[in-house]
């Protein structure tokens, strides 16, 4: 088995329920990304080698730190190391905080979608962050609630958190206006992440999302689900509650219990088919899933990058 520090067991494979019982943000996506990366034997990903890949003559303005002083000895010139670690990758996370994203279906055991949301932010931008890239933050529901500019540093991280940690679930659900705000405001091209439950307009969302491509970003969409909206649980009659409206409405558990499955797996497929075409990449991930199924999607996404 594969460990972090310690010996113990590594934090990326934790469960959601286990990884809140270690601490707070910051803490939990450090053990996170960590273990992550402790897991990743030999690298096909570029961006996470730290290793030599060859000179270039020194030119102005060059770190001095980067000379290979040892070949200026033999040769008398000035060469500069280049390292798989150099890149400029300008990424721009965008975290869904409406209503709907502070639900959890088993509250005390399960954390809510947007807890999940907010460890899985935060762990990628870490990584990000380690590989030397620029990162940005913004919190939205029906509109940008929170934003912080793509920068890159160690120092950037704590404000990334700090913006995170005051995040908190209320508002209605509508993707399409902050995500067409966030594409104009981007000047240079980047990589996109979405993170969010997807509960508003899909037509809207999709055009929004359409949007961002065609201004040349990269796309990664993170569809947040709660195992509880999967699949109905095992109870005859129940009263369903809509988070931001309010609104009740009792069902028989039993009888729609099939038609329910084939609906939200329907709708799974018909987010997969719009975006996919796009160039967009869409993945499902689960409230109760451990973070490592994410942060490989990531580095898929991220090795097509270059």
């Amino acid at each position: 088995m594969d460990t972090t520090r310690r010996g113990s067991r590594r934090a990326d494979l934790l469960t959601p329920e286990q990884l809140a019982a270690l601490g707070g943000l910051e803490l939990v996506a450090r053990r996170v990304v960590e273990g992550f990366l402790a897991g990743i034997h030999r690298s096909p990903f570029r961006g996470f080698s730290v290793e030599f890949a060859e000179h270039r003559p020194y030119q102005p303005g060059d770190d001095l730190r980067h000379v290979d002083w040892r070949m200026y000895g033999r040769s008398d010139r000035y060469y500069v190391k280049q390292f798989e670690e150099d890149t400029n990758l300008r990424a721009n996370v965008l975290v869904d905080a409406s209503g709907s994203m502070g639900w959890s279906s088993a509250p005390g055991r399960l954390p809510t979608k947007l807890w999940y949301a907010r460890q899985l932010a935060a762990s990628l931008s870490l990584l990000l962050l380690r590989q030397g890239d620029a990162v940005g933050l913004t919190v939205f529901d029906e509109r940008v609630r929170a934003r912080v500019r793509a920068k890159g540093g160690r120092r950037h991280w704590a404000e990334l958190l700090r913006t995170l940690d005051t995040a908190e679930a209320g508002g209605r659900t509508s993707t399409s206006e902050p995500l067409r705000e966030i594409a104009v405001r981007l000047r240079r091209r980047g990589l996109v992440v979405l993170v969010s439950d997807l509960l508003g307009d899909v037509e809207e969302t999709l055009l929004a999302l359409r949007f961002l491509r065609h201004r040349g970003h990269e796309v990664l969409v993170f569809h947040v689900m709660d195992p509880g909206e999967r699949a109905l649980p095992q109870l005859a009659d129940a009263r369903f509650v809509e988070p931001e409206t309010g609104e009740e409405l009792p069902v028989s558990v039993a009888e729609m219990r099939d038609e329910y499955t084939a609906a939200v797996d329907a709708a799974l497929a018909e987010w997969r088919d719009a975006l996919r075409p796009q160039g967009i990449d869409y993945v499902v991930v689960g409230t109760d899933q451990p973070m490592t199924l994410a942060l490989r999607a990531y580095l898929h996404k991220r090795e097509r990058l270059g």
